[in-house]
């Protein structure tokens, strides 16, 4: 005897086989034509059915969207460029207002703020704009930043106020810092003063190293006093420049060479020489030994009062104390011989410093020309002024004057013509002006030949 769940398996079983057989007799009696009238009813839409192309025609109508814009290969508007990094684009900006857009926008991105040649760049661009009211903004917004909280931020943004001239809103930045959670100590201190050692504040300098130690808490170091040192010694303050150099043994900092140097070469603008060299002698005294730059000096003043015999000896004396001579060095004694009428002497010091492994700069080459042309030697001026040109290193406009008349007056004009080549070609380019004065002269002596 079937159970009744057995019975109900078997008559779902039935029902399931009856379903299939009528389907497959509808399907059999389906038409082709049939399916085609069905596809077509499929597309057929009552009257008033609101459509896709009727919707966005009301929308259209009612303002809500727009039509697009045809596309165009001819296209000269401006380019994209917001996938440039940030660097590349400040770096292309020349408009002051845009740079200044550019780089707020990117006040804190960390690869811009804290590239400091980029950094630079922007201040110095805006500061030749005499836009010092948009560099104020950048650089007062970004002392409010986390950056700065650090002194050596601060620091740089002190130097870019000195550099776009701004001295009394550098003094307020080192006077602030405390208000933006940034401690002072002597670095920003010494990054004031040399600011304002640079514009000539020499009164505002003063006072505020007068009233550092008090005030700020500031204790000075051989850098401070070096300073100070410096700008009493522009001022012809001499007595008092010396006196600096007392005080700072008494405050425990001993001074350094470049304390001396400073004031060797103030005595000795001045014609001190006596006071000069007795500041030399207690230096060595002291266990203190010159350094290129001290030697330098002396070699200035001794080229200044035509001894330069005895400051070719001096050179001598620096290779036996291990200090190699730099182009600065070269270029004085050079200069001296050529001043003295020693033209000779002048070519070997010359020739002589590559065997050194000192190698001739511009100026060098400036110095060369200039005399050679003094000299008459017009034919070897040709030859260093064009290896110097080659350089893209070129005299100044009246040495280049000075030597084409000296070629022109001695028909070499197929060498004037070669000077002339190089002079269009420099670059940046010459003025208008200056370029038509040096075919004037060539033109000139054309016309008197004739």
């Amino acid at each position: 005897m079937l159970s009744v769940r057995t019975v109900r398996r078997i008559c779902a079983a039935v029902d399931a086989l009856a379903i299939t057989v009528i389907a497959a007799g509808i399907s059999k009696s389906v038409k082709k034509r049939d399916i085609a009238n069905y596809t077509h009813s499929a597309n057929y839409h009552p009257e008033n059915f609101p459509t896709i192309a009727s919707c966005r025609a009301s929308l259209l109508k009612k303002g809500k969207i727009h039509h697009p814009k045809p596309e165009s290969n001819n296209d000269t508007g401006p380019q994209d460029n917001t996938n440039e990094p940030a660097i590349i684009q400040i770096k292309k900006e020349k408009d002051p207002e845009k740079l200044f857009s550019l780089f707020q926008s990117n006040a804190c991105n960390q690869i811009v703020v804290e590239n400091r040649v980029i950094f630079e760049d922007v201040v110095s661009r805006l500061a030749g704009a005499r836009r010092s009211d948009l560099i104020e903004q950048i650089l007062e917004h970004q002392k409010c930043l986390p950056q700065g909280r650090r002194e050596g931020f601060v620091i740089r943004v002190i130097t870019l106020y000195g550099r776009a001239r701004m001295p009394e809103h550098a003094i307020k930045t080192f006077q602030e810092m405390h208000l933006f959670g940034c401690k002072r100590t002597v670095k920003s201190f010494n990054a004031t003063l040399k600011v304002l050692a640079q514009v000539g504040r020499f009164h505002e300098l003063r006072q505020l190293f007068d009233e550092a130690p008090e005030i700020y808490g500031i204790q000075l170091d051989e850098i401070s006093y070096n300073t100070l040192t410096k700008v009493l010694g522009e001022m012809g303050s001499l007595e008092s420049a010396y006196r600096v150099m007392i005080e700072m043994g008494k405050s425990g900092v001993e001074p350094d060479v470049v304390t001396y140097t400073t004031l060797i070469s103030a005595f000795y603008k001045k014609g001190l020489r006596k006071i000069g060299d007795g500041i030399w002698n207690l230096m060595r005294l002291r266990g203190c030994e010159p350094t290129l730059a001290t030697y330098n000096v002396r070699i200035q003043f001794l080229i200044n009062r035509c001894r330069t015999f005895e400051a070719n000896n001096l050179v001598r004396t620096m290779y036996k104390s291990a200090i190699k001579p730099d182009e600065v060095t070269y270029n004085l004694i050079i200069k001296g011989f050529f001043m003295m009428g020693k033209a000779e002497m002048a070519r070997n010091v010359f020739y002589s410093m590559s065997r050194r492994g000192c190698q001739p700069n511009e100026k060098i080459y400036q110095t060369m020309v200039h005399y050679l042309c003094e000299e008459k030697d017009i034919g070897l001026a040709f030859i260093f002024c064009k290896r110097s040109m080659e350089k893209n290193w070129f005299p100044n406009v009246n040495t280049i004057k000075k030597l084409l008349k000296g070629l022109t007056a001695v028909s070499k004009d197929r060498n004037a013509s070669e000077i002339m080549r190089l002079v269009v070609g420099r670059i940046p380019q010459y003025s208008s002006d200056e370029i038509m004065s040096f075919q004037e002269i060539i033109s000139q002596k054309e016309i008197e030949r004739d």
